[in-house]
């Protein structure tokens, strides 16, 4: 294929002209240097075609100004094209300016309601960025490593991962792929991230800097907190976020990145809604699951170097399972590349002891010591390189991962900092008021976008992350989120999880295959329930109203309590006929499966302490911090 001696800069304002024929992109400030042109795509039966005659009644129709091309979908009623309607500058790295996708239009707006739904929530999360000159989907240090590769349109060196339009933008890639010469749509296609991104322009003791965070969510199994856990075969899992916290020095050119990066454990488990609060643990016993987490820890080297692995779930109880098998595949890997450290947030932290997150930093001193992290000059030469990288996860990936996350990215900060000499060499940036406000609530923000993604609701702990320290009030709205989170898990999610699906191209709309959303999504018995409820309120309401003795109304409110509580122990028993699961790629676990690691755990008699079995987790990998605490 032949490549273009330069790298092409995506338009950056389109006008969109709508006839009943066609949709046709022209630049609307067009650099002279540049030839002009124009896509058309037609609207009957989709075909994309550059610098096409102009539509018959294109004067006479609307036009629209745009600031990209999301993509091209089809649904039912034929294929829709997705553009970007607003946009809102969140800053500049090294010059290039980073924006946030704030307004969109899906055309046409006809039938295939759902479909459209469920685009727009998702593109409605305002959690979106793109940008025309900047690659997003690539860190500082990938970047600087890119070689020839640096002179390719930003979409075809962009990393796959955090490349989460590339679905939607097929058309155009593979019609220039086909014939780069005659029909090159470089300029009109915009890589798009899913994550978080701040830029701040700060100040400590008077020498200018910004700060930045650049959160890209990865594609690649992507999906929400109950709907999506764990591995696939080739090593991908989900909630996998890759988090870049950049520093530049004023107008000087250096600028410094330390990358971190989360992930579900790379097991075969789920938790199965039921409208618990704590769904059923299921942990599967494959074959292939030495495989998988093989593949997983092979990418992420071959991506970031040495993994540094620190595990906060609980070592005993629920999770306690899920710690063991982590420590066994981590053993049977025996890979000198792979350090494994099981820190046990809530034990260790107890009491909002959350100073304490020290042991686990005293823990992998050595590590953090040969690791690095990324400097460039004015020349975009790299002067230090990250050599490894810290893959934290919890159950969810969220909360606890947050609070340690900006603890790993505290300590590197100071060191940048010193290194870079605006800090002293002893100096903390946290005697800088303003620079530490800046520093927790940039942390904070991530943690809080980074949870809505997967969980429905910002992420709990983050008083901590703001203020450095647990507080009441902090408690009580992490009850508050974690109540919503019950009700959106279960009883919301599956739409959230189909919106991915479908924009990721995982289903493919047809109209000759039957409406996913055609069968009742409630049981018989599920709607009999209910009813019993309905039939309870309706018998209470009667006593309150029409029972003209003391008796009478006893007896039917005690009526009404009996229904009530037996309709709640029933939608207890049979809680999986009340979630709301994804309908359109539906969950391939079968839950009649036996070969399951959990039975194994339940089978084998609790440990003294009444938690689950322990299993000592090998000396190499598995950090005692309880035993670092006695002389802490």
């Amino acid at each position: 294929m032949a490549q273009a001696s330069s790298s092409p800069v995506a338009y950056q304002s389109l006008n969109l002209y709508i006839s009943p024929e066609t949709y046709t992109f022209e630049p609307a400030f067009l650099d002279p240097a540049i030839p002009r042109e124009s896509l058309v795509i037609r609207r009957s039966d989709g075909a994309v075609v550059l610098n096409a005659p102009p539509s018959p009644t294109l004067g006479q129709e609307e036009v629209v100004g745009t600031h990209g091309i999301i993509g091209i979908i089809r649904l039912n009623a034929g294929d829709h094209v997705i553009v970007i309607s607003d946009r809102q500058r969140v800053g500049s790295i090294g010059g290039k300016d980073i924006y946030r996708i704030t307004a969109h239009r899906i055309l046409p707006i006809q039938d295939d309601a759902i479909y459209i739904s469920m685009i727009n929530d998702l593109l409605s999360s305002c959690a979106f960025y793109f940008s025309y000159t900047y690659d997003l989907t690539h860190s500082l240090q990938r970047q600087a490593l890119l070689g020839s590769q640096a002179a390719l349109p930003i979409w075809q060196r962009a990393d796959e991962r955090f490349f989460w339009n590339k679905a939607l933008v097929t058309p155009l890639i593979e019609l220039t792929q086909k014939d780069p010469l005659r029909n090159n749509l470089s300029r009109f296609i915009l890589p798009v991230v899913y994550g978080f991104s701040t830029i701040i322009s700060t100040s400590i003791r008077g020498i200018p800097l910004t700060f930045s965070i650049l959160t890209r969510r990865s594609q690649f199994r992507a999906g929400v907190r109950y709907h999506s856990r764990g591995v696939d075969e080739l090593g991908n899992v989900s909630n996998f976020v890759e988090t870049e916290q950049i520093v530049e020095i004023g107008d000087s050119g250096l600028r410094s990145s330390y990358l971190q990066t989360r992930g579900s454990m790379p097991l075969f488990w789920r938790q199965v809604v039921n409208v618990k609060y704590q769904p059923k643990m299921v942990i599967e016993d494959r074959p292939s699951k030495g495989t998988a987490f093989r593949n997983h820890f092979l990418d992420q080297i071959k991506h970031y170097g040495n993994q540094i692995v620190v595990n906060l779930i609980n070592k005993h109880g629920y999770e306690g399972p899920l710690g063991i098998e982590f420590a066994q595949q981590i053993e049977e890997l025996n890979d000198k590349r792979v350090r494994y450290i099981h820190f046990d947030f809530h034990e260790e932290c107890r009491k909002m002891r959350w100073d304490r997150i020290s042991l686990l930093l005293d823990s992998v001193e050595m590590e953090l010591a040969t690791q690095g992290y990324c400097a460039l000059n004015p020349q975009n030469a790299l002067l230090k390189t990250q050599r490894s990288v810290v893959r934290t996860n919890c159950m969810d990936c969220l909360d606890r991962t947050n609070v340690v996350q900006s603890v790993f990215a505290r300590r590197i900060l100071n060191i940048q900092l010193r290194d870079l000499g605006v800090l002293s060499d002893k100096e903390d940036f946290a005697s800088n008021d303003e620079f530490e406000f800046v520093f927790k609530n940039a942390w904070a923000d991530n943690a809080d976008e980074i949870s809505k993604q997967y969980s429905g609701t910002g992420a709990l702990k983050t008083d901590f992350t703001r203020t450095g320290k647990r507080s009441k009030a902090g408690v009580l709205q992490d009850f508050s989120n974690s109540v919503v989170r019950y009700v959106k898990n279960n009883f919301l999610d599956g739409f959230r999880q189909d919106s991915l699906d479908l924009f990721l191209g995982r289903y493919q709309v047809s109209p000759t295959r039957s409406s996913p959303f055609a069968k009742p999504q409630l049981t018989t018995r599920a709607v009999s329930i209910l009813l019993g409820f309905v039939f309870a309120g309706l018998i209470a309401l009667y006593a309150m109203l029409m029972a003209n003795t003391y008796f009478a109304t006893f007896f039917y409110l005690l009526v009404a309590a009996v229904v009530a509580a037996a309709s709640v122990r029933l939608v207890f028993t049979f809680g999986t006929e009340f979630v709301a699961y994804p309908l359109l790629v539906p969950d391939r676990w079968n839950p009649k499966s036996r070969n399951l690691i959990t039975e194994k755990y339940a089978k084998k008699k609790p440990a003294a302490h009444g938690g689950s079995p322990r299993v000592a987790s090998p000396r190499s990998y598995d950090i005692q911090m309880s035993e670092m605490s006695k002389t802490a």
